[in-house]
């Protein structure tokens, strides 16, 4: 197999040195860019496996460059966000990040967590789940990783489409926080996780005829949630 291919994209030059050293130990190809252009051209050049993205760049910022990237690769994305800014790490996750890592990170975080992101993102690709579900007007090929409602594809994200498939899997059935967590972004996230929110309004939003008032993903307070099947 060949070695994963990682873009890591910071402007700060210690942070690329720190980053492409520890990810190179294990064995992983880095490829490197200091602005949000060069970023954009790479991610359509190499093909990444994995973008590690720093939210704070110069010109075209993270944000911008994570939106850019998602109109034409579902390729996992982790964001590098400041410490103690929760609306980086939200804003991160909306605009299409599969997760992020707060600054200053260790290097045993750094690679736990690209670990747990590539090996959800190859799990996904492979799970060999029943072939098909049709929930309604909702249709899943869980072969394909398709995603069909009312007849029309649904594009989702790598962790878009985990998520639906933990609730799919389950259909009917509520699925508790923890378990969600533990199947969409690993047993390291065992605590409450406001990621798991902004993936469900996010879902609705593409899933839903009107997310405001969901009829195939529902709430169950303080429990989890259920796939149902609109009445």
């Amino acid at each position: 197999m060949r070695p994963a291919t990682i873009l890591v994209v910071d402007d700060e030059p210690r942070y690329i040195r720190l980053i492409g050293y520890n990810l190179e130990s294990l064995g992983y190809k880095v490829v490197a860019a200091v602005s949000g252009e060069e970023a954009l051209q790479m991610a359509a050049r190499s093909v990444p496996d994995l973008v590690v993205l720093d939210i704070r760049l110069p010109g075209i910022d993270g944000y911008e460059v994570c939106r850019q990237i998602r109109q034409f690769s579902t390729v996992p994305i982790i964001m590098l966000t400041a410490k103690g800014e929760s609306a980086d790490k939200v804003r991160g996750l909306r605009g299409g990040a599969d997760d992020y890592i707060t600054k200053p990170f260790s290097a045993e975080e750094l690679l736990a967590r690209v670990e747990a992101v590539l090996r959800r993102s190859r799990v996904a690709a492979t799970r060999d789940a029943q072939p098909t579900l049709t929930w309604g007007e909702l249709f899943i090929d869980f072969t394909q990783r398709r995603v069909l409602v009312r007849g029309e594809v649904v594009n989702l994200s790598p962790t878009e489409y985990r998520l639906l498939h933990c609730l799919a899997v389950h259909a009917g059935c509520v699925v508790v926080q923890e378990d969600i967590l533990k199947a969409v972004w690993g047993p390291q996230y065992q605590e409450p996780f406001e990621g798991l929110r902004v993936y469900i309004r996010r879902l609705r939003q593409k899933i839903e005829a009107n997310p405001y008032e969901p009829r195939y993903i529902l709430t169950r307070p303080g429990v989890g949630y259920t796939l149902a099947l609109p009445l």
